[in-house]
């Protein structure tokens, strides 16, 4: 893999998130739909409180959700 087709941002985190908590993507992005209302660290924390989510993992996605909001 090359330095121009390495995946950045929020999406690394991807492959690892899939690996750790056994779920694709998509859907903790549907389940971020459901709190969408909330602030991003709100929504941040409700993944670390609800869905036993670290930090940075949890961060990814709300931020990765947030972006993917503003493009539609």
């Amino acid at each position: 893999m090359t330095e121009d087709t390495r995946t950045k941002g929020p999406a690394s985190y991807f492959p690892s998130i899939e690996q750790k908590y056994g779920q694709p993507i998509n859907h903790w992005l549907d389940l971020l739909k459901t709190v969408s209302d909330k602030k991003h660290m709100e929504q941040v924390a409700w993944l670390k409180t609800e869905h036993g989510m670290g930090h940075g993992h949890a961060n990814a996605l709300v931020a990765y959700h947030l972006a993917a909001g503003k493009k539609a």
